[in-house]
């Protein structure tokens, strides 16, 4: 018996052809490669770890604001949608949406830029290049190996998240061209070759934009219920006036949840369909006869229109001034990112401090070594360990609050 793989269209990734996994292992009778990725990162450590990791809002804030892990799930659900509307391999993109926040610092991106800041002598701090090392190194399950030993199609689409990171002759480009590329994944491209001057299936595409489309919107959800939003403000983005005068012209005098909730998924699906509509529109241009004809094509296939794309900056930029920067969110994310830096500084400067099992194998001499193992310490903390453990080994912790 032979699974059958889902997604029907010749430019589809098919598990059946996959490049496979750098530790081959049997197949399975009841499900495709793809799936058994997907189950594999379910059951991951990082990814329960993300039920307390910020997304915007500290997780002691309120039980009904998104955290890493309702994120991944609301971008999977979206990514799942697309791509069995458009044909492609709907487990792969579930896969690559649910794995695509797994390098996460606590504290979002607040935590990131500390761990980065501190780690600037060694190698620096990337999530995208951690989620490739918790997927490939850090997750120690299996007898076998170490990691989660996905197939190379999902790990392709966990790295090019954003697209080619280098040229064809390998040089590092874009966010990567001044500082080289992430730590983890120069070093793990001298065990697998991920193509990296290509772009990633049309699978990770969805899975890209899917992200894209579900922050945008649960962040003006939380921001609204944050109070950070009046809604008199949404409606001067012009994404959002004409939705929100459609809501309150059908349900008039409606209560502001039930409006927001209206509003939402009216602009979801207004963004899924432009997003569908303009894929079509390029994958009739381009006529691809295979998944490596979407690799090829030298720019993004699955993406909004130009007036989609045009409307999404201008809603970022709104949600920028009014929730990112809020002076709320800034202060509570300063205090975050002391903690990161506070317990980067202690660990180095005393490892013995660290759990036992972080220090086996590390020369305690071996600077960079040292540095490498407390920054995936730190990394893989949840928001509320890295209160503890700042507590634990500190006089003052602040309040994030």
């Amino acid at each position: 018996m032979t699974v059958q793989p889902r997604g029907a269209c010749v430019y589809a990734c098919s598990p059946a052809s996959s490049r496979g996994r750098r530790y081959p292992e049997e197949p399975s009778l009841s499900r495709t490669a793809f799936q058994r990725d997907r189950d594999r990162i379910i059951h991951s450590t990082a990814f329960r770890r993300l039920t307390h990791k910020t997304q915007v809002f500290i997780y002691h804030e309120g039980d009904h604001y998104r955290t890493r892990l309702t994120h991944s799930l609301e971008v999977a659900q979206i990514a799942r949608t697309i791509a069995r509307t458009l044909e492609l391999n709907e487990d792969l993109a579930e896969a690559i949406a649910l794995a695509h926040d797994l390098g996460h610092t606590p504290f979002g991106h607040a935590g990131e830029h500390a761990l980065n800041a501190a780690m600037s002598d060694y190698g620096g701090f990337d999530h995208n290049g951690q989620s490739l090392r918790i997927v490939t190194q850090l997750e120690r399950k299996y007898a076998a190996h170490d990691g989660l030993n996905l197939t190379w199609e999902t790990l392709e689409g966990l790295v090019k998240h954003n697209g080619p990171l280098t040229t064809a002759a390998g040089e590092p480009i874009g966010a990567s061209a001044a500082t080289g590329l992430p730590h983890a994944i120069e070093a793990y491209r001298q065990i697998q070759d991920l193509h990296l001057h290509s772009h990633p299936s049309a699978e990770a595409q969805v899975a890209a934009l899917a992200d894209d489309i579900a922050y945008n919107n649960h962040d003006i959800d939380d921001g609204v219920r944050a109070d950070m939003l009046p809604l008199d403000e949404l409606k001067k983005v012009s994404l959002c006036a004409d939705i929100l005068s459609e809501v309150e012209g059908r349900y008039p005098a409606l209560e502001q949840s039930r409006l927001i909730y209206e509003f939402n998924r009216r602009l979801i699906t207004r963004m899924v369909d432009d997003a569908l509509a303009e894929t079509r529109r390029r994958l009739q241009a381009l006529a691809p006869s295979s998944c490596d004809d979407i690799r090829a094509a030298g720019a993004p296939v699955v993406s909004f229109s130009r007036s989609m794309d045009d409307a999404c900056d201008e809603l970022r930029c709104f949600l920028l001034n009014w929730v990112y920067r809020h002076r709320r969110i800034s202060q509570i994310m300063a205090d975050a990112q002391d903690v990161v830096t506070d317990l980067f500084a202690r660990y180095m400067s005393d490892p013995a401090v660290l759990p036992e099992k972080w220090l086996a194998g590390v020369d305690r001499h071996d600077e960079v070594g040292l540095a490498r193992r407390v920054c995936d310490f730190i990394a893989g903390m949840t928001d509320r360990f890295a209160i503890k453990e700042h507590r634990r080994l500190f006089d003052r912790t602040p309040d994030l609050r």
